[in-house]
């Protein structure tokens, strides 16, 4: 591959007229001389002031750890001219000292008052929302389309498989919490099995929480005592668990380690639901064809 040599610097600047070593000359032309003298000069009078070129990188670190909280690197780099790789290395310490520019730069950008859309943020008030959306009756496949997102997401949110989640994300799902939270789910096959695997898991209901958002905040009231199931309620609970998490298409090993019970009886429900499916299309298909 032929490489693409980098374009020089315009006349007047100090990288111009001061080149680099065993790549380019110095360029003596008028403008570029005026920027060598001043920068001379500037470099001269900042030592007698005792401003050294080279500064602490402590506090500019300092500040990108506060700029991370409401900015990506992106917009850092945009905000301050440097590279996001000069910005890395600031930030994790692999540079001790930094250029005086470089440190005003940095410390010159200020936070902002709302988190970037692409920045992730710690997911316990998403996690908490969706909860109280399924205490209600709400399926996750209706959830998730009222925020916005995919099933699987909202899935894994809601069971805590992750741990941060996109501002932006947690906005929508925040946003479709207030409109859904007090609204009565529409009562279909998934309301009952929604309410009851929420009752199995733990989750709160809206009226649980005063700062949803607050991790340290446990809920307003206890979790309730499982009522006491015989066997039959037992097998329909657990039969509507696999059901459910099969339909993430989660293979029959994962779906058992989730419910802590054996990957055979996962697959011999799972057989029988598909048993069960069969015949209804093929009966389906019986009722079709008298009825031509």
């Amino acid at each position: 591959m032929t490489s693409v040599a980098k374009p020089l610097p315009p006349h007047g600047t100090y990288a111009r007229a001061n080149g680099s070593p065993r790549y380019r000359k110095p360029c003596s032309c008028q403008p570029c001389l005026i920027a060598r003298r001043r920068h001379d000069k500037k470099w001269k009078v900042n030592r007698q002031l005792g401003k050294p070129a080279s500064v602490d990188a402590g506090p500019a670190r300092a500040h990108l750890a506060t700029l991370r909280q409401t900015h990506t690197w992106q917009s850092i780099a945009a905000a301050t001219g440097i590279a996001q790789s000069n910005l890395f290395y600031i930030a994790d310490g692999t540079r001790a000292t930094i250029h005086r520019d470089t440190h005003d730069a940095i410390l010159a950008a200020t936070p902002k008052p709302k988190p970037a859309d692409t920045l992730h943020i710690d997911a316990t008030g998403s996690r908490r929302r969706l909860q109280a959306l399924m205490t209600v009756g709400h399926s996750v496949r209706y959830i998730a389309r009222e925020c916005r997102i995919a099933k699987d997401r909202a899935h894994d949110i809601a069971l805590g498989l992750q741990p941060t989640v996109r501002a932006d994300v947690a906005e929508r799902i925040a946003d479709a919490y207030k409109r859904l939270a007090f609204r009565p789910a529409p009562v279909n096959k998934f309301t009952s099995r929604t309410r009851n695997l929420s009752a199995a898991r733990g989750f709160h209901g809206p009226l649980a929480w005063n700062d949803i958002d607050d991790p340290n905040e446990q809920p307003d009231t206890a979790p309730a005592e499982a009522p006491e199931l015989n066997r039959d309620q037992l097998a329909t609970l657990r039969r509507d668990e696999i059901e459910h998490l099969d339909s993430f298409n989660l293979s029959s090993h994962e779906i058992a380690a989730r419910l802590g019970i054996s990957e055979s009886t996962v697959n011999g429900v799972l057989r029988e639901l598909r048993a069960g499916q069969k015949r209804n299309r093929k009966q389906a298909a019986a009722e079709t064809a008298l009825a031509a």
